[in-house]
């Protein structure tokens, strides 16, 4: 009998991957919510949200055999509630939470791995002197103890940093710290984290090394890693230039990123779903430090999945969504390896012109298996855009894959040069450019 599966924050790009997994009995998709309800809104309301998607699911007649979803928080709050709610398979909240909510995370981390994580402590921006609260020396990193896409996310190498920092982060952590806050008001949470709500930060040591996530699943307990993903940044260190699969970190040091990954996720009950989670390997110093754990897998990488072993890894998803154990397949996919590379600004502008549609269907054609994601619009003013890194604007996405590094950076070159984006002075400036804005690749 087919499958009927309900998605939160289904878009066109990532939702036409989602039909091309293999499901024998059939499957049929329905939006629960749409991409717009739960990305890039001014404003969160979690509860609404909620009870909107619910009363979605119970006044339809389709099955109800799963719900998924791919997006960062609300959506990844949204699912496990809604899966509760109808009797579906799916983690429990708290274990989400402690996912989500970057100061239990840690907690939790130092009880299970504190070998593999930084020195850490919770910042209230708010306070009257919020540096009377730092236990570390410069530099560091702080973050909202709620955020994604390394949103509000600043290196701290001086009192003057911080200071700027903690000005926008005041303006600004309400908007993903106000909905945080209703979240947690749903379960009971242990004394030393009821005192850090969503309006608070962490601050954390500086990791460093190469950079890799993995991707990763829980099934009735049993905790496994089917890929590995190198994340590689421009010069800045701040944002990301390209995602490429599979990882060419050692095989020896990616078995002990996944050892450390089993040992957390089991500790701390997560079960019934995907997560992703961020490794940093040093390779002078034999170190390895993880940054994060996200309740979901990484729809940046659905594509490079499909090229290298022929389906997105949304299929372990909707086993997962549907209570079965993942079917997932070895390197059957057309390419050797894949990446999602990133077109970007560093300074704030207003978008004059964009590549039109027969640029990028030629390019497409030219380079087969090239898709082409444009994100922005002529009009758009890029200090306006959500959901973006603290030092850049994303501007467009390239997924390509290829049979070897050298021919998918060599493509890829000739693809950006033929990415023509136009733009003219904005409004108004950026209210926090990145010191080494020269380093721009746009």
């Amino acid at each position: 009998m087919t499958k009927h599966i309900h998605v939160v924050g289904l878009d066109d790009f990532n939702g036409s991957k989602l039909q091309r997994i293999d499901m024998p009995e059939g499957l049929r998709v329905h939006p629960l919510m749409a991409y717009e309800e739960v990305k890039g809104q001014d404003t969160i309301n979690f509860n609404d949200l909620l009870e909107t998607a619910c009363q979605r699911l119970q006044d339809r007649t389709d099955p109800r055999d799963g719900v998924i979803g791919w997006w960062d928080f609300p959506t990844t709050s949204l699912v496990p509630q809604i899966c509760q709610r109808f009797g579906l398979p799916g983690p429990s909240l708290e274990s989400v939470l402690k996912c989500e909510h970057k100061y239990w995370s840690r907690l939790a981390q130092r009880e299970a791995i504190p070998d593999y994580i930084p020195n850490f402590c919770a910042v209230d921006p708010f306070h009257d002197d919020p540096k009377s609260q730092l236990t570390l020396d410069y530099p560091f990193w702080i973050k909202p103890v709620k955020g994604f896409a390394s949103q509000l996310g600043f290196r701290i190498n001086s009192e003057a940093d911080f200071d700027h920092a903690i000005e926008i982060i005041r303006q600004e952590i309400g908007r993903l710290g106000d909905p945080f806050d209703a979240l947690l008001n749903k379960v009971e949470l242990p004394e030393e984290v009821a005192a850090v709500g969503g309006h608070f930060c962490i601050a954390e040591e500086i990791i460093g090394g190469r950079q890799c996530t993995l991707e990763g699943y829980v099934h009735e307990g049993d905790v496994q890693i089917y890929g590995t993903v190198d994340s590689i940044r421009l010069p800045n260190r701040s944002s990301f230039q390209r995602y490429q699969y599979p990882s060419r970190l050692p095989r020896r040091v990616q078995r002990w990123m996944e050892a450390v990954a089993k040992r957390i996720m089991s500790h701390i009950g997560y079960d019934n779903a995907t997560f992703n989670m961020e490794f940093f390997w040093d390779p002078k110093r034999k170190k390895l430090s993880m940054l994060e754990i996200n309740p979901r897998l990484s729809q940046s990488h659905a594509d490079l999945f499909e090229k290298v072993h022929g389906v997105p890894h949304f299929q372990i998803m909707t086993d997962l969504a549907i209570g079965r154990a993942p079917h997932w397949t070895g390197r059957e996919g057309e390419a050797n390896c894949a990446a999602k590379f990133f077109i970007r600004r560093f300074s704030d502008a207003r978008v004059t012109s964009v590549p039109d549609a027969d640029t990028i269907r030629q390019l497409e054609a030219d380079f087969p298996g090239c898709e082409i994601d444009v994100r922005v619009k002529p009009g758009t003013v890029l200090s306006d855009l959500k959901d973006q890194d603290a030092y850049s604007y994303e501007l467009a996405d390239v997924f390509m894959g290829a049979s070897n590094q050298q021919e998918l950076l060599r493509n890829f070159a000739q693809v950006r040069k033929r990415l023509k984006f136009r733009f003219a002075k904005p409004t108004k400036h950026r209210r926090h450019p990145d010191p080494e804005e020269a380093s721009s690749v746009t």
